[in-house]
């Protein structure tokens, strides 16, 4: 459900910018894939902040069902068929972050950085995403207005993520889950919020100094 929402707004952007500019260019791609994934995410992290205490009980539950049945939490949980009506269900999607606190566990606790910057990259960058997938789909900003906008989400994804990490591997938590899972749940998930963002400071310093949507292709 989530990968569907996620390919259905990246290629509305796609769609339109194609249309109107036919060369469209990799790094256009990158990033309307990785805004589209923001904002999905966005709604995941609003979720966080106002189901926590369900969160917080919740985590327990996929301990317990980790050790019954040896399955990945993660994986048992986004295989599983969420019904049409309940896409939007904040219940639903806050056991991601019940899953995933199976292996940070600063996602049950309101107290720690890994919450409290997951909650406010829900809140504080949801707008902008949004004009900027706007921006980067039909041009409606001058590209100084839009490349000013993108480095300073881009840069501020790239900082949080950063210090996100930093404080996984600072508290220790990497020490009681595998290697495998280290390299697939907590870097693997966080890394496009490194590298895309990387991406897009590139993209945004060139709309700004060229005064051109050119680096997006077309």
């Amino acid at each position: 459900m989530a990968a569907l929402k996620i390919a259905l707004l990246a290629a509305a952007g796609i769609a339109h910018r194609q249309y109107w500019h036919p060369d469209i260019g990799v790094t256009y791609v990158v990033l309307v894939v990785f805004l589209s994934t923001n904002l999905v995410i966005c709604y995941w992290e609003i979720c966080l902040f106002f189901r926590r205490d369900y969160i917080e009980s919740r985590t327990e539950y996929w301990r317990e069902r980790r050790q019954e049945t040896g399955r990945s939490p993660a994986t048992e949980f986004l295989t599983s068929q969420v019904p049409l009506k309940s896409a939007l269900s904040p219940t639903v999607w806050a056991d991601v972050w019940a899953t995933y606190a199976t292996y940070d566990g600063s996602f049950a606790d309101r107290r720690t950085y890994g919450f409290n910057v997951d909650v406010a990259n829900g809140f504080v960058t949801a707008v902008p995403s949004v004009i900027l997938y706007a921006a980067f789909a039909t041009e409606f900003l001058p590209p100084v207005a839009a490349g000013v906008v993108g480095v300073m989400l881009c840069w501020q994804w790239t900082y949080a993520t950063s210090a996100y990490l930093m404080s996984f591997f600072v508290a220790k938590r990497h020490r009681s889950i595998s290697r495998s899972e280290l390299a697939g749940m907590i870097l693997g998930f966080n890394a496009p919020w490194i590298l895309c963002p990387l991406v897009g400071l590139y993209a945004s310093i060139r709309l700004i100094v060229d005064d051109s949507y050119r680096v997006l292709g077309g």
